[in-house]
């Protein structure tokens, strides 16, 4: 069959990732494709292209490795967009003219195919009063409208669909209001909502303690007899008097931000501390924002190229009891992805030229895996046990030396990224986790990435290859049908099989499947064949937190709760994440009101947003 078993394969690279109008002619195959991509990356070596291009080449080939989709989409060709995935946009300043700058250059990156995030925090509160113009706020949800417009705009013209993310800080002044925007079916449909919810929030929680809800002094007009207090604010060095609006008790302000979320299946909840306390470059920026999934916190202008290492590759005899990873080929394969991600950032086009400072000041990466529950599965482990989140722990930590190991080795070819500084790059939390000879070459010879490490939901190109499960998500169905929508604006239906499950029925002489969504007639479903819904809520926070504290950037994942699930578990889920060290937290949970707006899997990576 070639590369592709799958219908809805060849259909998305030949949507999606097919260059049509290359010089020679369309690319008639997916080997065209990864030819054409290997040869541009290698492009920017100085010495031995040819052999990169072959080494780039044997990466790409099976799907052993995905680099994201806006580099398959772009790399090599005359089109002019960025391969970058994910961008932060800068800090939004509080005056009209800033808000529509920013406006732009949102659209200007959306436009060259890049998903963006915004940190609203930094516009006064409805109704208050500006210190020097004397204007009153309409408030940070307001103009969020106006950016939802924009995206909804660009897609009106044939642009790639936008994926936008909004986060705003637990104690702004507008946080209901940003809390309740979704119950809207109408409203902002084209992004992501986060609340930034700090460790002083938590405490409060926890506590039982008011919170006050507070905006920058120094942004409003003058007004006597208010409470103060001091803290900082998104996109400030230091810390500075803030004006107390009003206080609320904590617990209170989280049951809101908890409802929506368990009717809405949004906002989600950043831990902007933990982000920040794990931050390589934390003695230089302060974040604030993330890209549309959350797995790549990044500062003002931040942006990051995503790749994965597709794990199902790996997996040797699957299905049998000799089944085996196949760990020094991952090890291979993670040392060449470090390489080929490192050089996209010196290959792409940049939207702005803000970007790609930061880009090349900091080199960051997101490299990370796809397939895991695939793998598992293969290797005869459930999912939701200790074998399981052992393994990808083992995995995990293999990524990281490797990718730590190889990217000290570029810094001693090639020359460490702008922004580092030896010293207080290694007495980071983060660089203090890292195995002593790393830390040790780090110190010798500097590093070209300042963060490597992401895990992302891998949504479109996990369909490219053969329907592999997507990130660290167990496996959606294991057969199950897909609408997509066509270029003409119809509707085109796939029968999407599991790939690993395949195996399973090819093993058992094929046969007729029962229809219920479990084996084949007379054959059930080993016990290790678990789908999302059949995981506890536990089940997928335990794995995430198996693998976050080895892990620079972050995981988007996705935590399955069924639709009865008692709202104080549903809540106190959200409670054990921030106990667990995890970045932040997402859940899905079925009902009347996600059914009409969102599916399982929508978001910026599904086939139409094709975020990855």
């Amino acid at each position: 069959m070639g590369p592709f078993q799958a219908e809805i394969s060849r259909y998305v690279w030949e949507t999606k990732y097919r260059w049509l109008e290359a010089p020679a002619g369309a690319e008639q195959s997916i080997e065209d494709t990864w030819r054409r991509v290997a040869s541009a990356l290698a492009g920017v070596e100085k010495a031995d292209r040819d052999d990169w291009s072959a080494r780039f080449h044997a990466n790409l080939a099976g799907f052993r490795f995905l680099p994201g989709g806006r580099i398959l989409a772009g790399a090599g060709t005359d089109r002019r967009v960025t391969l970058f995935n994910c961008f932060v946009m800068g800090t939004i300043a509080d005056d009209m003219a800033a808000i529509f700058d920013r406006l732009k250059e949102s659209a200007l990156t959306m436009q060259a195919g890049g998903g963006i995030g915004c940190d609203f925090s930094t516009l006064r509160p409805a109704g208050c009063v500006a210190r020097d113009s004397a204007t009153i706020a309409s408030g940070p949800v307001s103009f969020m409208r106006i950016w939802d417009s924009m995206c909804a705009t660009l897609l009106s013209t044939g642009s790639r669909r936008g994926a936008m993310m909004a986060t705003l800080r637990c104690d702004h002044p507008d946080i209901d209001a940003f809390v309740e925007a979704k119950r809207d079916a109408r409203e902002l449909r084209h992004f992501n909502l986060s609340v930034l919810v700090s460790d002083a929030f938590m405490a409060a929680l926890a506590e039982d303690g008011d919170w006050p809800l507070v905006f920058p002094d120094r942004l409003l007009a003058p007004e006597a007899g208010r409470e103060r207090v001091s803290c900082r604010w998104s996109g400030a060095a230091t810390a500075e008097p803030c004006r107390v609006f009003r206080r609320v008790r904590a617990r209170d302000l989280w049951a809101r931000i908890m409802h929506a979320t368990y009717d809405c299946a949004e906002p989600g909840v950043l831990f902007t501390d933990h982000i920040n306390r794990y931050n390589n470059l934390g003695y230089r920026e302060r974040i604030s924002a993330t890209n549309p999934c959350g797995e790549i916190p990044l500062p003002p202008f931040g942006a990051c190229n995503l790749g994965s290492v597709n794990l199902l590759s790996f997996v040797r005899a699957p299905l049998t009891p000799q089944a085996a990873l196949d760990w020094d080929g991952i090890a291979d394969c993670v040392a060449t992805g470090v390489r080929m991600l490192d050089n996209v950032i010196d290959l792409s086009r940049y939207p702005l030229p803000e970007l790609e400072r930061q880009a090349k000041g900091s080199r960051r990466l997101g490299l990370g895996i796809t397939g895991l529950a695939d793998a598992l599965l293969a290797l005869g482990l459930h999912y939701d046990s200790d074998a399981a989140r052992t393994l990808a722990a083992r995995v995990l930590t293999l990524l990281r030396d490797t990718a730590y190991r190889t990217s000290i080795d570029l810094a001693r070819e090639k020359g460490s990224f702008p922004q580092l500084e030896t010293a207080a790059f290694l007495r980071g939390d983060y660089a203090l986790t890292l195995p002593e000879p790393i830390r040790h070459g780090i110190a010798s010879h500097g590093l070209r990435n300042s963060h490597l490490l992401a895990i992302a939901p891998t949504g479109t190109i996990s369909l490219l290859a053969n329907g592999v499960s997507s990130g660290v998500e167990p496996v959606f169905d294991f057969h199950h049908q897909r609408r997509v929508v066509t270029a003409e604006g119809g509707w085109r239906t796939f029968a999407i099989e599991d790939p690993v499950y395949r195996v399973w029925r090819l093993q058992q002489g094929g046969g007729v499947e029962d229809g219920l969504g479990g084996g084949l007639a007379g054959e059930p479903l080993p016990e290790v064949f678990v789908t999302a819904t059949g995981i506890s809520p536990r089940g997928h926070l335990r794995m995430e937190a198996a693998l976050q504290p080895l892990v620079d950037n972050a995981i988007s994942k996705t935590v399955n709760v069924p639709e009865d699930l008692p709202f104080a578990e549903f809540e106190s889920l959200y409670r054990e994440a921030h106990a667990q060290g995890l970045k932040g937290c997402t859940t899905f949970r079925p009902n009347p009101v996600t059914a009409a707006v969102l599916t399982p899997t929508s978001g910026c990576c599904d086939l139409d947003r094709e975020g990855e």
